[in-house]
């Protein structure tokens, strides 16, 4: 009894590993089947991706290009000023550090030639003619010279001073040539973009209202285009701030080696003339 009831719990048992691994075949097969139509689909979507990514670079809707085409007078007035206010500040910077090196070369000769000369007007000869140096040299022995009548009520040293002062005066204002449009450009281009945003986000909306059609696709592409001219206007105010306070340090590091200068002259010619 026993024995039948041990074969039947056998055969019972076979019949059910036997179902067991007939499904669990049925559900590999399905769960293989879908992952190979995933498979061929990745591959066809990788094939397309790279040739729809080509196609996007080369013809970009949203792209200053399209800006420019699509936008009217008053845009494109806004950004051809932005872009006459980014090269003027980038030939400003040029031209500048070129005249501040100019400068510093021309104090470096200064100190080598003026000093060792025997009387301020060999000194003076021996600098360049364009050299600020010479400037204030010519300016001291013109007050000198112009000392008489009624000059000559006024002490010479206040008056070789005064001389002096002028010339270092004028020198000054052309070291600051140029600036002012810096200052300029850095304070105004910001909000010139600005500008330029909300004309073209009315413009954009306008449109759109006429049309109807309020989509992303339509909402999101001129609206953009607009929000462009705010980023060219901060990347022409960048440089001209960063710019202006760059050269003003070497302004004044210029300016500092003039005014030694000047009052080392100012002390030679009183005691040359005190000498003669």
């Amino acid at each position: 009894m026993q024995l039948k009831f041990m074969r039947l719990i056998a055969s019972a048992a076979c019949m059910v590993g036997l179902v067991l691994s007939t499904v669990c075949g049925t559900a590999h097969a399905q769960a293989t089947a879908p992952t190979s139509t995933q498979t061929s689909d990745s591959a066809n979507t990788s094939a397309t991706v790279p040739a729809k990514t080509l196609a996007a670079a080369t013809d970009n809707p949203y792209g200053l290009e399209s800006l420019w085409k699509t936008s009217d007078g008053v845009a494109k007035t806004v950004l051809l000023l932005l872009l006459i206010m980014s090269a003027g500040s980038w030939y400003i910077l040029v031209v500048k550090i070129l005249e501040q090196a100019k400068m510093m070369r021309q104090s470096k000769a200064a100190s080598k030639d003026f000093w060792s000369a025997g009387t301020v007007e060999q000194g003076a000869a021996a600098l360049d003619a364009n050299s600020p140096y010479r400037f204030m040299a010519d300016a001291a022995g013109r007050a000198v010279s112009k000392h008489n009548g009624l000059r000559g009520h006024v002490d010479l040293n206040d008056w070789v001073a005064s001389g002096i002062h002028r010339a270092v005066d004028r020198i000054q204002s052309n070291t600051q040539g140029g600036l002012a449009f810096l200052a300029t450009v850095g304070s105004i281009s910001p909000f010139v973009g600005l500008f330029g945003t909300v004309w073209g986000i009315y413009h954009a909306l306008t449109a759109i209202g006429i049309s109807g059609q309020a989509s992303i696709d339509k909402v999101a592409g001129p609206v953009g285009e607009a929000l462009l001219m705010t980023a060219i206007g901060l990347a022409v105010a960048v440089p001209a701030v960063l710019s202006y306070n760059w050269l003003v340090r070497r302004n004044k590091a210029v300016m500092d080696d003039v005014r030694a200068f000047s009052s080392e002259l100012h002390a030679v010619v009183l005691g040359s003339v005190n000498k003669a």
